[in-house]
């Protein structure tokens, strides 16, 4: 039976099930995580469902907002971003975390071998992803924090978030069509963090156009999407360092595990648990 979900729209490409129910067995606990999807108006009747039959769930795209207005209770870590994407359900009552931000730290860490402190992180995309990662980012020490997105707004939004949390963190908001600033944010920037959903469909294009990169450039790629897209396909001609989205997810997920489960996850299980696309 079905403790744990992950739930989103759309969720059928989430890795999320054969990953977690890796780290599930090799801690003796069978395979107890399945994928739903959720449309975003059934969001409310779905959380009165997980109060009466769940343990956990993991959210994605596009409910990770709307889930903070809906828990009974958010961590502090989720209610300074405003972003879940972690649900901890216990005699009824709901919990919301965030723990995208501990796996985008970790997954950096890992996937490019240095440390935050002192970095310049340039994201595109404010949204969800983005609040619940940028914030956290802005206490990892990194000194500059800025942001490429549609919506002036919204990014000088984040921002604002970013410097109320972190008050020393500078940084900038620009929006795709200012080519003079994104080319400036991007030659300065040691990270850009890919934290839309343009790229979950197969034929999206690259959010930032090709014509913004070259051969040589410092900036180094983490698109939080995991599997092939444009930009993924963009850094590699361009000879520029880039990771995908696995270890995020596998880093956030194993957050998720320990604190449903009180056991820190077997990592190398998870990773191979990650390979087996569609397992439940």
């Amino acid at each position: 039976m079905e403790k744990y979900l992950v739930i989103g729209d759309p969720v059928g490409h989430s890795r999320s099930p054969g990953m977690q129910n890796a780290a599930f067995e090799a801690a003796g606990l069978g395979r107890p995580y399945g994928r739903r999807l959720v449309h975003p108006e059934e969001l409310a009747d779905f959380f009165e469902y997980a109060r009466k039959n769940l343990s956990g769930v993991n959210l994605t795209v596009p409910h990770k907002l709307q889930a903070a207005a809906l828990a009974d209770e958010l961590t502090s870590r989720a209610g300074v971003c405003g972003s879940v994407n972690t649900l901890l359900i216990s005699e009824g009552r709901i919990i919301g975390d965030s723990t995208d931000g501990v796996g985008l730290e970790e997954a950096l860490k890992y996937c490019f071998q240095e440390e935050l402190t002192g970095k310049k992180i340039l994201f595109c995309g404010a949204g969800g992803a983005a609040r619940a990662t940028a914030v956290h980012l802005a206490g990892c020490g990194v000194e500059e924090i800025s942001f490429i997105n549609r919506t002036a707004a919204r990014a000088e939004e984040l921002f604002a978030l970013c410097r109320k949390v972190h008050p020393e963190i500078t940084g900038s908001c620009a929006v795709p069509d200012d080519e003079k600033e994104v080319r400036r944010l991007l030659e300065s920037a040691d990270y850009l963090i890919q934290a839309t959903s343009v790229g979950l469909k197969a034929d999206d294009p690259s959010p930032l156009a090709e014509r913004f990169f070259h051969p040589g450039m410092k900036v180094k790629i983490f698109d939080t999407i995991y599997h092939p897209t444009a930009l993924q396909k963009i850094a590699a001609e361009n000879n520029i360092n880039w990771a995908n989205g696995m270890e995020m997810l596998i880093r956030q997920g194993a957050e998720s595990f320990e604190l449903w489960t009180g056991i820190k996850p077997d990592l190398a299980a998870m990773r191979r648990g990650f390979e087996l696309k569609g397992a439940e």
